[in-house]
């Protein structure tokens, strides 16, 4: 396997571990990273793999947590906070990561409060029911709406942070070689 390869390997396992340990450690509900783990990975992580970070990162957590019925509702949302993340991918900015992010917590919140009414049973199967469970889920969608605008923020950041310092990292190094070769 090529070194590259490897290297890559090894980042997304460290993402992963990551991830299931930031839903594992005792925190307020609803804010951990996997919504902004979709949208960061639909932005920048090749096709398979974005789909596959959060997706595993979810799965081995579940797994300790227990598995439910609105799976399906939570996974699909983040299936296309995935989506979102790639059709922006060549034109990140601040603020469509923000818009986007937005856009996805209140997705998450509609998906997955609809699984809560269509699968449970403590609300009416009426439109009267479906509301109370959105209005029940208020609380924690400002939690989402917190928790991945905030990991959005450290991720957005992050990621272009390492850029630049990579940027800095091949040039310094290049200037040194011409510098002792030449």
């Amino acid at each position: 396997m090529k070194k590259n390869k490897l290297e890559t390997y090894i980042a997304f396992v460290a993402i992963i571990a990551c991830a299931v340990f930031m839903r594992l450690i005792p925190h307020i509900p609803n804010i951990t990273p996997i919504g902004a783990l979709a949208l960061f990975s639909g932005m920048t992580v090749p096709s398979l793999w974005a789909i596959a970070i959060p997706f595993v990162s979810m799965g081995i957590s579940d797994a300790f947590l227990g598995f439910h019925l609105t799976l399906p509702y939570v996974y699909g949302s983040f299936a296309l906070i995935v989506g979102m993340g790639y059709l922006i991918r060549k034109k990140m900015s601040p603020l469509r990561v923000g818009g986007v992010s937005l856009v996805g917590s209140v997705l998450f919140f509609l998906i997955t409060n609809f699984g809560v009414w269509a699968t449970g049973t403590m609300y009416a199967k009426n439109a009267s029911g479906l509301l109370e469970s959105y209005v029940m889920g208020l609380p924690f969608f400002r939690n989402t709406l917190v928790g991945d605008l905030f990991f959005n923020i450290l991720f957005y950041v992050g990621f272009r942070l390492l850029f630049f310092l990579s940027k800095k990292v091949v040039l310094f190094v290049s200037r040194l070689s011409d510098y002792y070769l030449s």
